[in-house]
């Protein structure tokens, strides 16, 4: 996998961008000027990153594996050490699919109704290959999320959630915020 060097992500005009980030060649960055990426943070081939009027912002440690991708008009916030595996599919926007109304970006807004609402995913959170993410929703901290899982409502932290629609099936150990304190302090000693 290829990395874009500093000099063509700054070309992308982020909103902000922090150390050690890497995004593959092959991935597609849209509305990079609404887009804030923290420390850290690698996006790898094939990943879709499209920001609408709401933004996303990523924190520090985050990695979202290949062919995943953040799309909407809604505020997506991802927190420190979230982890997308492979074919994540999160939305912060969708069209209203009743028939009510028309659907897709080639027909004017008067003629649709589309939800959008922002998405969090918190601190650890982990979430499982082709799993879908959809508006309104938020991951607690230390939540994770089976392969394979439709999220449409919100997750407790620590929880283990899975399914289609995804229910709490389980519960996750919280010792790796132990392992984040040390690691942390560890990286600050080699500062």
């Amino acid at each position: 996998m290829s990395y874009l060097d500093e000099s063509e992500l700054a070309a992308l005009g982020f909103q902000a961008i922090g150390e050690n980030v890497l995004i593959s060649e092959r991935a597609s960055i849209y509305g990079a000027g609404k887009i804030c990426l923290g420390n850290h943070v690698r996006i790898d081939d094939f990943c879709i990153l499209s920001a609408g009027e709401g933004g996303i912002r990523l924190g520090s440690y985050i990695h979202i594996a290949a062919y995943s991708s953040i799309i909407g008009a809604g505020r997506v916030t991802i927190d420190d050490f979230a982890n997308f595996s492979s074919r994540v599919s999160l939305y912060s926007s969708s069209d209203d699919y009743s028939g009510r109304f028309m659907t897709n970006p080639m027909v004017p807004d008067e003629y649709k109704q589309v939800d959008m609402r922002p998405v969090h995913v918190g601190r650890h959170v982990i979430i499982g290959s082709g799993s879908i993410i959809l508006p309104g929703v938020t991951l607690h901290d230390g939540s994770a999320v089976a392969a394979l899982s439709l999220v449409k409502s919100d997750c407790d932290a620590f929880g283990i959630f899975g399914g289609a629609p995804a229910r709490r099936i389980g519960t996750r150990d919280r010792n790796l915020l132990e392992l984040e304190r040390k690691f942390l302090r560890k990286d600050q000693e080699t500062e």
